[in-house]
């Protein structure tokens, strides 16, 4: 830890840009992939990987970042500016870099319109109001104003191949919006509830960023980057997938502001180090959430068109020992068929498979993307083999059908009816399932030298429900075996030595993976994970089951009543919802409309004051008959209420309303 500390904190003193970190393991340069070279030449081999033949898919807004990749100069890789001051001036808003040295220019952005211009020198000022910032993360314009979102505060984390690794702290976004001084009144009004919208992204959770490395690449893709990329600005380098500010890039890529280009990711990062023997040992895990398919967990479920799942997580195991890196990456992701499950203020909203005739297209898009980005894939599928979650399974084994090959394989495993809630340990059934694809996949590896030992050929893909609980608990117990798989190869670990043999370090890998789970949880549900306890302890316990019991109602909630509100939030922000003159202004009163909604409280006291009314008039009903025809009267109004709202649960929920769901 003490390394960790020393490293954030050269970074955040050193004097100028010129400062790196060196890596833990400085790589020898290999071949340049073509996947991963985002240059002109390229850009054909780049776009393929999200688009995979014969079945091309459609192009998205992230896209568009590498279409524009020829409008920069190639030449060398441009240093990010790693701490600002911010003048706010009444016309205007002006970015000073403070890294170090006399800056070339300032950025000067209008507040009448959101225009970016680089000026030579500072305007004269009187008093203006100046604070810190960390790093510009984009714009995104409304109707008739544009919104700068910038880092307020930030937190190192630790270290990933040696580079400091911050977390976003504090976010702030700036309006430019004072030609709204001008707009109508219609306008006015829609570009106010855009921008409450915009305001979510203040709340965003899990954002992390580097200015020295590429967060969005795992250590085997980062290492097979040649010379030429690594030259790169480093969100030429990203992948666009787990690029959360992929959209809001956009106007400062037009512009040419390399040095304020700053790639965000969306996850999560955790690192610890133990003692084990002789030896230290640091295990990091890093999630990389895909902006695809993004948000909220009853209104994003299943796949889209093109097979982009709901939930999509990239989970990056690190150990570093003894001058060894090693590697492991699994993914997780929402079963991919057209399917929802639309909140109607039932506790378990019925599943709906959409279009069943699309969905062994729709899983073939998907797995043949995942082959062609990390090779063989292993699906593991934890639903139940009964109900209605029985049911969206057999849609999805029958879809998979026509994909098995070598290198797509499909595993169902009935979490639920093995391991139930206490036997945690039965998990070890499905690893002997696996055991062999995960020795053949393997991991990535770099000896002492640097030098390539392994790589990883495959992956496993994880799928529940909501792929949060039971896939947290699943993806554990695979990364803790390949954890040991590379200590013993190493020579820490001996033959048939495990983690478990090592109390001090086994809690602490137990906590790596449920902080992980939480993390993930609480950007999809709103809540930390279930099954917490499994991974923390191996077991359930009273305050666990408990604590479940609470972050279940939490989810019931938020789902109902607060996540429609936080989709459309999330569509705005990654540009899944276009904002347009023309469209928005027609559909001014559906937007705003939510009657409903708000009627549900009243219809709440409704059926409590008559179910009250009705016990009231029932004590009296003895000796009096119109006590009982009160009650009678009393307890039908409330069953009424109660069953019109049942039958019309939908509209009483919080939907979105910029990006209508199928349902």
């Amino acid at each position: 830890m003490l390394s960790l500390g020393l490293s954030c904190a050269l970074h955040l003193l050193r004097p100028n840009r010129s400062f790196r970190t060196p890596f833990l393991v400085p790589p020898p340069p290999l071949p340049l992939r073509n996947f991963l070279l985002p240059s002109k030449s390229n850009l054909q081999n780049n776009l393929s990987i999200t688009s995979p033949s014969p079945l091309p898919l459609s192009l998205r807004n992230s896209d568009k970042i590498r279409l524009k990749m020829d409008k920069v100069d190639d030449d060398a890789k441009t240093k990010l500016y790693t701490k600002m001051r911010l003048w706010e001036l009444p016309d205007q808003y002006i970015v000073e870099p403070t890294d170090g040295g006399t800056p070339d220019s300032f950025l000067a952005i209008s507040r009448v319109d959101g225009s970016l211009n680089l000026i030579g020198e500072l305007p004269q000022m009187k008093a203006p109001k100046i604070r810190n910032v960390y790093g510009v993360v984009g714009m995104l314009k409304l109707i008739a104003g544009a919104y700068v979102v910038v880092i307020t505060e930030r937190e190192c984390v630790g270290s990933y191949l040696g580079h400091p690794i911050f977390r976003v702290a504090s976010l702030k976004i700036l309006p430019c919006n004072h030609s709204l001084k001008t707009s109508s009144a219609e306008q006015k009004k829609m570009e106010t509830e855009f921008s409450v919208l915009l305001n979510a992204a203040e709340r965003t959770s899990g954002l992390y960023f580097s200015y020295d490395v590429n967060l969005t690449l795992s250590a085997q893709k980062l290492h097979e980057l040649g010379d030429e990329s690594k030259l790169l600005p480093l969100w030429r380098q990203a992948d666009p997938r787990f690029l959360w500010n992929n959209y809001m890039l956009e106007v400062l890529i037009d512009n040419k502001l390399e040095p304020y280009l700053l790639p965000v990711i969306q996850g999560s990062f955790e690192n610890v180090q133990s003692a084990v023997g002789k030896n230290n040992v640091d295990v990091t895990l890093i999630a990389r959430r895909c902006t695809r398919r993004t948000g909220t967990r009853m209104w994003r479920r299943g796949a889209d068109l093109d097979g982009y799942v709901a939930n999509f997580v990239e989970s990056e195991q690190i150990m570093q020992s003894n001058g060894n890196t090693a590697s492991f990456v699994q993914v997780r992701g929402s079963i991919p068929i057209l399917w929802d499950q639309i909140v109607d203020l039932t506790y378990k909203p019925k599943f709906e498979v959409v279009r069943p005739e699309e969905a062994p297209r729709v899983a073939e898009r998907h797995f043949l993307d995942l082959r062609k980005r990390y090779g063989s894939v292993l699906a593991v599928d934890l639903v139940k083999k009964h109900g209605s979650e029985g049911r969206l399974s057999e849609k999805y084994a029958s879809a998979m059908q026509n994909i098995f090959s070598d290198d797509i394989k499909y595993v169902h495993f009935d979490f639920h009816q093995i391991c139930g809630h206490i036997h945690f340990d039965r998990l070890s059934i499905l690893y002997d399932q696996i055991a062999d694809y995960l020795k053949k996949q393997g991991y990535f590896w770099l000896n002492t030298n640097g030098e390539k030992v392994k790589e990883q050929h495959g992956v496993v893909r994880t799928n529940c429900i909501d792929c949060l609980d039971r896939t947290n608990a699943t993806q554990s117990m695979i990364g803790r075996k390949m954890l040991e798989n590379q200590l013993q190869e190493i020579g820490i670990f001996g033959t048939n030595e495990t983690i478990s043999a090592h109390p001090n370090f086994d809690e602490r890998f137990k906590i790596l993976w449920a902080n992980h789970g939480d993390a993930i949880s609480f950007q999809y549900s709103g809540t930390p994970a279930l099954k917490r306890d499994l991974v923390r302890y191996g077991k359930q316990t009273v305050p666990g089951i408990l604590g479940d019991g609470w972050n279940a109602l939490s989810r019931y909630y938020l789902n109902n009543f607060c996540d429609g509100t936080k989709q459309d939030a999330m569509d705005l922000l990654h540009g899944h919802y276009i904002v347009s003159v023309n469209r928005d202004m027609a559909s001014t009163s559906q937007i705003g409309s939510s009657s409903f909604r708000t009627s549900l409280p009243l219809a709440s006291a409704l059926v409590l004051a008559g179910v009250v009314f009705a016990a009231m008039s029932l004590k009296q009903a003895r000796n009096d008959n119109w006590h009982l025809f009160l009650s009678v009267f009393f307890a039908g109004m409330s069953l009424s209420i109660a069953a019109f709202v049942r039958a019309n649960g939908r509209k009483f929920c919080n939907r979105p309303r910029l990006h209508k769901p199928r349902g």
